[in-house]
């Protein structure tokens, strides 16, 4: 039997990219879709919210991390065997998986880790999903195997044109319902621009949309209000109202502002980091 919180199994799904299955039984066998877990890579680490891709029988949970920042960048040096810190979930709202009707489920880059799950409990359910997965080019273009079977019809978008339909999300669902086809509701998951003009668009066609937060998060429990996004004009912890919210009334230019406040921190980090890796291969 593996270790609490070992690392089962990890898998470079693109070169930033990688998904990591953590022994958590607990977790594994409670988690829902749509919720996260909070980990810690060491003692000194710091607080990582991570929304669950997947669980395994064997009690594994897997997530699928960007080597972004700091913390990011020491959890994908991990390898199979490592045991993590801390791992705690699931938390959050569960995703309300409707049973029935035509659904669409966008997700921008690594968010298609988050749309996955949700497209398949919707699927399961009884709905007629579209999935919509959204990438900058074709080599970052992650889990389209698994996604295409979480779905009746999968749609993958490129920036720049080099696979599938050429344009963001936003356009490829603008001719889908130009098109004719009626959505009941759309489920919305990805960098912070893409989901505030996907609802931009869903509400010029009165198609109701919820959308996955993910801002800034330290202790889970509502209780740093670090989390806090503004919703139809209330303030709302992600983290323990959330993740999900009506995205017709997220206000989402609020919610980038702060989103930036660490931007130039994490850059710094990442240069710090790459140049002590570049030290220890010339040593």
């Amino acid at each position: 039997m593996p270790n609490k919180y070992e690392i089962m199994r990890k898998e470079d799904l693109t070169p930033d990219v990688v998904r990591v299955t953590v022994y958590a039984p607990l977790v594994a066998r409670k988690a829902k879709p749509g919720q996260f877990i909070i980990l810690r890579t060491d003692e000194r680490g710091e607080r990582i919210p991570l929304t669950i891709s997947s669980c395994h029988e064997d009690g594994g949970v897997s997530v699928v991390v960007q080597k972004v920042g700091d913390s990011t960048m020491t959890l994908g040096e991990m390898n199979e065997g490592d045991c993590l810190q801390d791992f705690v979930g699931p938390l959050g709202v569960p995703t309300e998986i409707p049973e029935g009707g035509k659904v669409a489920v966008i997700g921008g880059g690594l968010g298609c880790a988050i749309a996955l799950p949700v497209a398949k409990a919707m699927h399961d359910a009884g709905c007629d999903v579209d999935l919509i997965g959204g990438f900058r080019s074709k080599n970052i273009v992650i889990l389209e195997d698994e996604m295409k079977a979480a779905c009746h019809n999968l749609y993958i978008c490129t920036d720049d044109g080099s696979y599938g339909f050429n344009g963001m999300v936003t356009a490829q669902l603008k001719e889908l319902i130009d098109s004719g086809v009626k959505y009941d509701m759309v489920f919305a998951v990805g960098p912070l621009i893409m989901m505030k003009f996907v609802c931009k668009l869903t509400k010029e066609y009165n198609i109701p949309t919820m959308v996955s937060m993910n801002p800034i998060m330290i202790d889970g429990t509502g209780m740093c209000g670090c989390c806090r996004v503004t919703v139809g004009g209330q303030v709302k912890f992600a983290c323990v109202d959330g993740p999900d919210f009506d995205g017709h009334l997220v206000d989402f230019d609020e919610t980038m502002a702060r989103a930036a406040t660490y931007k130039e921190f994490e850059i710094n980090r990442r240069r710090e980091h790459q140049c002590r890796l570049e030290g220890m291969q010339n040593a």
